[in-house]
């Protein structure tokens, strides 16, 4: 089996019998047929053209999120995504975020700066905090175990969740962790209407997609003094413009789009990669198959 990987050096390494790699760089991929497309750091036209190979008959996306490829897959390609290279790294970049800006580490870090030792405003623990993840899945179950253990009690939502399930959830929240996967139902998920269920006292997060947040009800409800704050470590768009006002803002915590990142992650992914051609070779369950349809 012919199989395009990354150019790099824990790929290279990969020894998978049955399997032929084909290596590709971000701007140059080899010609001739593939069976198979190991997917990382691509410019979006070559990827377009891989997709469209003839003998294609399969992909594996080494990131969870699939929506930067499915519009340009083909019917009858199959796909799989690595939600599970990502899973521990987002949920703890979850718990960090949150624990940031329950301590208001945000706050002493710009006093720090001003070389001023004073205490900057009120605090919280997780003990007792009544958290909502809405995209309760691989990683949503992980930072719920995640945070049980610090006192928190956790409600889990799904995009299938009911309205009124969501209403009940968000009316009761200390913190709202967004974890959705992007698919044209959640783009704007939370809108005005729903952020003004939340509690003023209340804390946003989001580590999923950064359309599914209503940008502009984000921005009005801190105006406004809906929310306590908000820790984002994806936006829309992205890379987040300088005239945002979210980079302004005392209350809000910004990461770019960094949960998943690790000093490991590239030998992971190759790890992972191998797992997944072993799979295929012998006639195993391949881990991380999706939906199409769904888009996840």
């Amino acid at each position: 089996m012919r199989v395009l990987l990354p150019d790099l050096p824990p790929f290279r390494a990969l020894a998978v019998p049955g399997i032929t790699p084909v290596y590709f760089e971000n701007d140059q991929v080899p010609p001739g047929e593939v069976d198979g497309f190991v997917l990382w750091f691509l410019r979006p036209d070559l990827r377009r053209t891989v997709l469209h190979r003839p003998g294609l008959k399969w992909v594996l996306t080494l990131t969870a999120g699939i929506d930067h490829v499915v519009a340009d897959l083909p019917p009858g390609v199959a796909l799989y995504n690595a939600h599970t290279l990502h899973d521990r790294a987002v949920a703890q970049h979850a718990v960090a975020l949150m624990l940031a800006a329950g301590r208001g580490l945000h706050r002493y870090r710009d006093t720090q700066r001003r070389r001023e030792w004073a205490d900057s405003g009120p605090m919280h623990t997780l003990e007792g905090r009544r958290v909502v993840i809405w995209g309760y899945g691989h990683i949503g179950r992980l930072l719920d175990g995640m945070l049980a253990p610090l006192g928190a009690h956790v409600t889990g939502l799904t995009s299938r969740s009911t309205a009124q399930d969501v209403e009940a959830a968000l009316t009761s929240a200390d913190d709202l962790v967004m974890l959705l996967p992007r698919t044209p139902a959640t783009r704007h998920i939370l809108n005005a209407e729903r952020l003004a269920l939340l509690p003023s006292s209340a804390w946003v997060y989001n580590l999923g997609r950064g359309d599914l947040i209503d940008p502009d009800a984000l921005n009005a409800a801190l105006d406004a003094g809906q929310l306590a704050g908000a820790a984002l470590d994806v936006t829309e768009p992205e890379p987040l413009p300088a005239s945002s006002p979210l980079w302004e803002r005392e209350n809000v915590i910004l990461t770019p789009h960094v949960g998943s990142t690790t000093d490991d992650l590239i030998e992971r992914g190759a790890a992972h990669a191998a797992e997944v051609l072993s799979a295929m070779q012998q006639g195993r369950d391949v881990p991380g198959r999706v939906d199409v349809s769904r888009g996840y």
